[in-house]
């Protein structure tokens, strides 16, 4: 279980280094770069648009990854998704400027954001199911956290880098090349995470499936006849995890240093303090759900989200390190308190035929609802004025309120709490 844990893992990490990177890239330099013609409010709002089209893609992703992993396993998901998004991110790095080559530059651009989600739809289903499938049912909630893990650590090396450049470098060569080395970089990293994989082996439910020939056939099929309340349930509770999360790893940052003037460097110390604090505080949220119950974490992780987002604006607008921190932190503190028991929720509620589907679609519809959206629903209405941008901490509040309807809707799948449904009947 380790050496699964760690792989998984490692994999996350790659993966979402690759889909952070450019997130940080949109917020400090895509959008002059780019989108020249633009005021710096509308660049930026183009440059989260393409940011936002790897969500789009991200359940696409895990309709086809999803099928693969239904039909041939989950192992041949985790090889193809991360070659997918490590190619994509590299050729991110080579794509010139506007300047250089027009409109070709911003269409370039789109596509390959296209191609990242596609590969980040994939991963999360095959690196979630490879622990879950694995682990004993005691534990579940424990191991199938690592791969939750993963996206912490990406952030934190794609702005780590990020943050070494602006810091190291001149605002000139940091916007002519410095920017695109974090993209190439993740070639190399790609490359280790296939080496990583080699060696895993296929899951034991997925195998005893095929032995017995109850592989589904067409797995989107089925989860749309038998599951699409289940599908539209764990997609509207999750939305407010991707909504917190990218207010504050993307939005916060284009806010702190185009409206508050906080430097770019500051701003990612930050948000790096907070999303390691939120990392290592990920195995005891799921140890707590192991205990207590998955969906008890999230409805309380929801309600925190809720009552959270008025005074983390708040502190963001001071402008002062220690309190945008702490208004950070407590977002993302509420925010794992779900996403840490998902990976094991999510593949709990659905059949181990149709699971590799279900799950990613779900999860990551709720990331088009959650994160393509709410960088540009935050960036428009916190245009103008000088106080607070108190229309952020508003929407977030109604999307904190929608997913915990949403939850309060599922079931709990704890075994020790609940003779477990059948789980195509969960949601009623």
């Amino acid at each position: 279980m380790a050496r699964l844990a760690v792989a998984s893992l490692a994999g996350t990490a790659i993966e979402f280094f690759d889909f952070f990177v450019y997130g940080t890239a949109a917020a400090l330099v895509l959008g002059p770069l780019f989108f020249p013609g633009f005021s710096p409010v509308a660049g930026t709002l183009a440059a989260f648009g393409t940011f936002a089209v790897g969500f789009l893609s991200r359940p696409l992703g895990s309709i086809v990854f999803g099928h693969v992993g239904d039909r041939y396993g989950r192992r041949p998901v985790l090889f193809a998704s991360l070659l997918l998004t490590g190619c994509a991110t590299v050729a991110v790095g080579c794509v010139p400027a506007y300047e250089s080559i027009g409109v070709a530059a911003p269409v370039l651009l789109l596509v390959l954001r296209f191609l990242q989600g596609l590969g980040l739809g994939g991963e999360w289903g095959g690196a979630v199911l490879l622990t879950a499938e694995h682990a004993p049912e005691e534990r579940r909630g424990l191991w199938a956290s690592f791969p939750q893990i993963g996206p912490a650590v990406g952030f934190l090396l794609a702005n780590g880098v990020m943050l070494a450049l602006t810091a190291g470098l001149s605002d000139a060569d940091f916007r002519s090349w410095g920017w695109r080395v974090p993209f190439w970089a993740a070639g190399l990293l790609a490359a280790a995470g296939l080496a990583l994989r080699s060696s895993l082996a296929e899951t034991p439910q997925f195998e005893k499936l095929a032995a017995e020939g109850r592989r589904a056939t067409a797995p989107l099929s089925e989860v749309v006849r038998g599951h699409w309340r289940l599908v539209l349930l764990t997609a509207g509770a999750l939305a407010v995890g991707y909504a917190v999360f990218y207010t504050v790893s993307t939005w916060a940052l284009a806010y702190g240093t185009e409206r508050l003037g906080v430097s770019s460097t500051v701003m990612l110390t930050c948000v790096m303090a907070a999303v390691a604090v939120k990392g290592a505080a990920t195995p005891f949220f799921a140890v707590l759900g192991d205990r207590h119950g998955r969906r008890t974490l999230c409805l309380a992780g929801c309600a925190a989200s809720a009552l959270w987002m008025f005074p983390m604006v708040a502190l963001l607008h001071t402008a002062r390190p220690l309190l945008m921190f702490l208004g950070f932190l407590g977002s993302l503190l509420a925010f794992m308190a779900m996403f840490a028991v998902v990976a094991a929720y999510l593949p709990e509620l659905y059949e181990p035929r149709v699971r590799c589907t279900g799950a990613a679609v779900g999860y990551n519809l709720a990331g088009v609802l959650g994160g393509a959206l709410t960088p540009i629903v935050a960036t428009a209405v916190s245009d103008g004025g000088s106080g607070p941008p108190w229309g952020v901490a508003a929407y977030l509040t109604v999307v904190a309120l929608v997913s915990l309807g949403c939850f309060a809707l599922l079931p709990e799948t704890l075994p020790a709490r609940s003779a477990a449904p059948e789980p195509e009947r969960a949601p009623a």
